[in-house]
């Protein structure tokens, strides 16, 4: 390799890195804002629980997604030997740590919505609704399922790579936490339509999160090229998932904020006054 060849390369590794611990701060910092607001205003009304409640399983999969990628010799060479033209896996530190951390702060958040805990205001519905309810136990259920699949189906225990593998596992992981990610928005874009305001509900974590996005698709964009292989991508989907939808809804809720719902419709409290007596009509007609 010529030394001018071996510069760029270089410089490339460097720019990952620059990449790759820039989109961790963005990302991780995303998480700070809304915790902080609701501790200010001890209340959680205006987030919807929907939201947290798909972020503690996605990032408790992710965590451990993406530390059997960093640390396992199983799941390395499971992972080298189905993509063999950039055997090394893109998963890198920065990515781990932002998933502990992300699991970590995901836990708190679900936790101001039990007064019990905080003492916080919240709004009539305190646990999830049934169809996020549904989406988290299938998750779980799909990982576990595949897991059984591997146990009882895979060649020499799930240790032989050409058949179902505990790399699946991990991947299984992996895709229950992109299937949070491209549920979890929903809910709170919801929210924010029907009570036309996204008062309660920070717009910082979205701010954070797009810049995170980019910075996050630059790096994976870079090491793919430095392995000269598109499989680097391929192969690492959630990490290629998450800065995709994440910048789909940070433009949805970017116009929310500071298009749609500039000016509040009603007061937050009046609003919320107004869902929980909604709710508590449509549970009498229910039962």
């Amino acid at each position: 390799m010529a030394a001018s060849d071996s510069g760029v390369v270089l410089f490339a590794k460097a720019i990952s890195r620059l990449l790759g611990w820039t989109y961790f701060l963005c990302w991780s910092g995303s998480f700070y804002p809304q915790p902080i607001s609701n501790w200010k205003r001890k209340s959680t009304l205006g987030l919807a629980i929907d939201f947290p409640t798909l972020n503690v399983l996605g990032f408790i999969s992710y965590t451990i997604s993406t530390a059997a990628f960093l640390y396992s010799p199983t799941i390395q060479s499971q992972y080298a030997f189905r993509h063999p033209e950039s055997p090394e896996t893109t998963v890198r530190f920065n990515d781990f740590l932002f998933a502990a951390h992300g699991a970590l702060l995901c836990i708190i958040i679900y936790s101001q919505f039990f007064p019990r805990i905080w003492g916080f205001k919240v709004g009539a519905r305190q646990k999830a609704s049934q169809a996020i309810l549904g989406i988290f136990w299938g998750c779980i259920l799909g990982i576990l399922i595949v897991a059984l699949v591997v146990q009882t189906q895979g060649k020499d225990g799930g240790y032989d790579a050409s058949g179902w593998a505990w790399v699946d596992v991990i991947y299984a992981l992996g895709y229950a936490k992109l299937a949070t990610v491209v549920i979890k928005y929903i809910p709170q874009a919801y929210v924010n339509y029907k009570r036309k305001s996204t008062v309660g509900w920070s717009i910082y974590p979205m701010l954070l999160d797009f810049a995170g996005a980019i910075f996050s698709m630059g790096q994976l964009i870079i090491d793919s090229s430095l392995q000269n292989s598109w499989e680097g991508v391929t192969g690492n989907p959630v990490k290629f998932g998450l800065g995709n939808i994440s910048i789909l809804f940070d433009i949805i809720f970017i116009c929310q904020h500071y298009i749609l719902y500039r000016v509040p419709a009603k007061d937050e409290e009046d609003q919320e006054q107004e869902d929980d007596e909604r709710e508590r009509l449509l549970a009498q007609r229910i039962y």
